[in-house]
Order: C-alpha cells, then structure tokens, then sequence
C-alpha cells in the first residue's frame, strides 16, 4: 500500500541534529573537510539562535566548501559516525506500526537522508523535509514525499503541507524540536494546538517561546550543562521510547 493511502492517525514533526541524533547538520562536511569545523560550528550556532537566516548560512557554507560532496564522501562520513539518541529508530518504527506518520523536518541536507536510508540506518519515513543544498538522483530508498525547505520558517508550512497530502487531521499534530530555530516550528504548532515537545531543549528555544508566550508541552530528556562530554553522556543515557505514552495520550 502507498503511504498516501494509509490512514494516518496523527503525525511526529521532527527536527534532526541535537533533537533526535547527537550532530549537526554539518557535520558530514566537518568529516570531509575537518579545516572548516569551527566555522560551520559557529554558523550553525548563528541560525539555530536566529541570528542569522538559513539562506545566509547557506550561502556561506556553499562559499567554504571546496566541492559538493559525493555519495562516497557522505557513505564514507555515515560509515564511520551515524548514531542516533537511543531508541529513535524504534520511535520512528513504532509510530509507523501505529498509523502515526513520522517526519523528518530539518535544516540538514537531503542527501545526508537519502544515503540514510539507502543504507537501511533507520526506518524510512515516509514524509522529509529538508535543505536541498547537497541532494542525490532520486532512489526507491527515498522517502514518498520531500519538501524543499528553504528557511527554518518553512518547517511550519512543510509540516501543515504533509497533513493535508497525507489527511491527517489537524488536532493530531506532535511536533519536536530543541533549539530556537524550531521556535516558529513550535509558534505554528501552537496555533494548531499541537503537542510541542522540547528534546534536549536548548536555551535559545525557550527564550524564543517566552517571548512568543507559547508553553512547550513535555520537557525530554537532559538540560544544558557547561560540561559537553557530561551533557553528551546524559544525553545517549535517555531512551525516546519513553515518549510513546506521550504521544499515546494525545492522539486518543
């Protein structure tokens, strides 16, 4: 069966890097070409605290980068550091068990995903959102739908953009993010009454919803600590199954 045609009950919105994996989007270009580590780390602290636009991150990574990245740069880079937060994967399969649509909805790159799952790294989701800056032909691995996402303003309008292309209704919505570019993620769902949850959340996302009076639902897993290698180890001690009563609850 399509998955336009299965009757979804409900949908998970989810941004990727620091939310549901311990990485940046860039990650797989610091890997190729690790003389560009610290400035994408700071471009990525940029737009992810709404300093600067994605476009414009876009644009200055696309100034750094030598060469577009292959399929065997990026095999090469998913080979030697994929990982997820524990229980993502069987998260993101659950919810498809379910009749609960899971999508990917990020400023990472597509082709990051598309290699994804082409190697079978994680269940494939049938709806992705994502940045098309490094992207690859078209696999029957890939996901049914891809959204262009070209602002994180955008991950509102992709997320809305799968419930009517999937008919999901609208009082179904969970939407999980960590930083303050999920913030207008986050603001949309709130018009919606969807169910916001903060993974990891960061400072720059609560600032974001305090001054937009918006209340994040459920607070998961660790807090900022000043010490990365603790927050790192807190962080793969937390099992995203624990979500699934959560979302239980809502979607009944």
């Amino acid at each position: 069966m399509q998955a336009k045609n299965i009757p979804y009950k409900a949908i998970v919105s989810s941004d990727w890097s620091e939310c549901l994996a311990p990485c940046s989007p860039f990650d797989c270009i610091s890997f190729n070409y690790p003389q560009l580590t610290a400035e994408l780390e700071t471009i990525f602290k940029q737009y992810t605290s709404n300093m600067i636009s994605l476009g414009e991150a876009a644009h200055k990574i696309e100034t750094l980068l030598p060469a577009p990245l292959t399929i065997e740069q990026m095999d090469a880079y998913l080979d030697k550091s994929f990982s997820t937060y524990r229980g993502v994967p069987q998260l993101i399969e659950w919810c498809l068990c379910k009749e609960i649509l899971f999508m990917i909805n990020t400023t990472g790159m597509t082709g990051y995903f598309q290699r994804i799952f082409a190697k079978s790294l994680l269940p494939r989701v049938p709806a992705l959102s994502a940045y098309g800056m490094i992207r690859y032909p078209k696999q029957h691995s890939d996901p049914d739908v891809i959204f262009e996402l070209f602002e994180i303003k955008d991950k509102g309008k992709n997320t809305e953009a799968a419930v009517r292309f999937f008919n999901i209704p609208f009082n179904k919505i969970i939407i999980i993010g960590d930083s303050g570019g999920d913030g207008p993620h986050f603001e949309w769902g709130a018009k919606t009454d969807a169910l916001l949850i903060g993974s990891m959340t960061k400072p720059s996302l609560d600032k974001y919803c305090l001054k937009k009076n918006i209340d994040i639902n459920v607070r998961f897993g660790s807090s900022e600590t000043a010490d990365e290698k603790e927050k790192l180890k807190n962080e793969m001690q937390i099992d995203f199954m624990d979500l699934v009563a959560r979302i239980e609850n809502f979607i009944m």
